[in-house]
């Protein structure tokens, strides 16, 4: 087995039971090869970004720990929303589920088909509070500490789901 790796997957769906959809893909992420899931945020609603119109998210973060590349975990979770029927019409558009693979290590990724950390992870609400939730004192690779991108990332239009999933 190769070196375990730490990595961070920011899930989000707005359309066919986004509760449910979310719900599910956490189990999907537990169940990919070489990978344990370690942590799940609560759930977030948030207003949509993109096209008006749209209903609103849920939003979510898992904790991996994978001996998967940073690659072949990204097929897993594209294999994953394929199987939600992710269509990718719309930029930014609804989506049943969308699984972006926000933080891989320590590493910085700039790849044709791979950018870690995700490229607007500083400037999400819907990303960095439930990323708060399971990893309070992470440093995010190339922008530092978790706490200081929280402060200047007021939680607008964010709300924590306190049920049950």
């Amino acid at each position: 087995m190769s070196q375990l790796v730490t990595a961070y997957i920011g899930l989000g769906s707005n359309l066919d039971d986004p509760v449910g959809q979310v719900s599910d893909a956490f189990v999907e992420l537990a169940a990919i090869a070489d990978t344990e899931l370690t942590a799940r945020s609560p759930l977030y609603r948030s207003d949509p970004i993109g096209p008006p119109g749209q209903p609103d998210y849920i939003n979510a973060v898992a904790r991996l720990s994978t001996a998967l590349a940073a690659e072949a975990l990204l097929d897993a979770l594209q294999a994953i929303e394929q199987a939600h029927r992710r269509q990718r019409d719309v930029h930014w558009g609804p989506r049943t589920l969308d699984l972006d693979l926000l933080l891989y290590g320590e590493l910085e990724i700039d790849s044709a088909r791979l950018q870690v950390p995700h490229p607007h992870l500083a400037v999400r609400a819907f990303v960095l509070y439930p990323l708060a939730d399971i990893a309070s004192d992470l440093s995010v690779p190339g922008h530092g500490a978790l706490s200081t991108l929280l402060a200047a990332c007021p939680a607008v239009g964010l709300e924590r789901l306190d049920h049950e999933h």
